[in-house]
């Protein structure tokens, strides 16, 4: 369902002259600045932090094997892995996979439909579901309590182009095989 499809079609070629004109050339330069190995210490740092994010979804959704993997990467992570810089606890002979829940997930568990397409400005695609589950994850992501305001919303950033530098073609690669981009995304 899209019945905001005028207001998600601007929004989609907002996202896109975005990315194009700001996130990948600055994603671009930070990747021939830091090589694969410090961009892959900088990821292990934010995916260590956003701990409380999936191990609180575990919980919620009684997936307590996956709390206690979580648990014991984070453990793992922070005290060996030098503040979670490192991820000793995806080496082979550990193993403790990584759950990837969020709030959205959660309600899905909890029997919530995503309801309607919606695609907002800078964060992209989402639905009613997932709207309010990414609010709900950024309260349990704990740079939103570093005051000043700014230094967070710095912190996500750098996370951002971090994250993007590993992805590069991967949106080019949607969008040009698409007859309609935007249809595309939306059914993605």
């Amino acid at each position: 369902a899209d019945p905001f499809e005028p207001f998600n079609r601007a929004m989609f070629q907002f996202n896109d002259k975005l990315y194009f004109w700001v996130l990948k050339p600055v994603s671009l330069g930070y990747k021939k600045i830091l090589p694969e190995s410090a961009r892959m210490v900088v990821n292990n740092f934010f995916s260590n932090i956003a701990f409380p994010i999936r191990f609180v979804n575990c919980l919620l959704q009684a997936n307590f094997k996956g709390a206690a993997s979580e648990l014991g990467r984070f453990t793992l992570n922070t005290l060996v892995g030098f503040g979670g810089f490192f991820d000793p606890a995806s080496e082979k002979e550990i193993n403790l996979a990584k759950c990837e829940e969020d709030f959205g997930q959660t309600l899905g568990a909890y029997g919530i439909g995503q309801g309607f397409y919606i695609n907002w400005p800078i964060f992209g695609p989402s639905s009613p579901r997932d709207t309010i589950g990414m609010v709900a994850d950024g309260f349990l992501n704990p740079f939103i309590y570093i005051d000043p305001w700014y230094t967070s919303t710095g912190a996500k950033t750098v996370d951002t182009i971090n994250y993007t530098s590993f992805r590069i073609g991967d949106y080019e690669s949607l969008t040009e095989a698409a007859i309609d981009p935007y249809v595309a995304m939306r059914e993605g």
